[in-house]
């Protein structure tokens, strides 16, 4: 029987390409000369960590790296912006941002949940951080990858696995 993966996974590489280019153009931007204003991914726990000296920095920060992960091509779908500022020592503050990779329970529900009331004849089963959609024909599979494009255009899916 055909199937796919439906998958949310990032581009870690061009994640990577925009935090550095954030961190050089905030390394040469006269604005951010004696500050403390910093950009770098951890890549391990996946997420971004933005330093500067007030919320207002933080806020020029994070308009240069969003331009620069545009630039690369990243849906910024997949940064989760902590809603707490941490304070750090004196008057630095730092923003934290996650990185989402794998698809939530909730989602997965929810992409479940569409399939099945879409009456296409392909079953959906939650597979760890993946769903796994089989149907009888591929004809079927692409109307149900089209379908999850149009209803689910706000977050940034997608296809792999795809077995005929």
């Amino acid at each position: 029987m055909p199937s796919f993966d439906t998958v949310l996974e990032p581009d870690m590489v061009k994640i990577k390409n925009g935090v550095d280019n954030s961190a050089k153009e905030i390394g040469t931007r006269f604005d951010f000369k004696g500050t403390s204003a910093q950009v770098e991914l951890k890549d391990k726990e996946k997420e971004i960590l933005a330093t500067g000296d007030s919320e207002f920095q933080l806020e020029q920060i994070e308009a240069v790296l969003y331009g620069k992960l545009v630039k690369q091509d990243v849906v910024i779908n997949f940064l989760d912006k902590k809603d707490k500022i941490d304070k750090l020592g004196g008057d630095k503050v730092r923003q934290v941002y996650k990185i989402k990779n794998g698809i939530e329970a909730e989602l997965a529900k929810k992409i479940v949940g569409t399939i099945k009331n879409s009456k296409l004849k392909v079953q959906a089963s939650i597979q760890g951080d993946s769903v796994r959609v089989t149907g009888k024909n591929r004809d079927d599979l692409q109307q149900t990858i089209a379908l999850l494009k149009k209803e689910l255009s706000d977050v940034p899916l997608s296809y792999n696995n795809f077995r005929d």
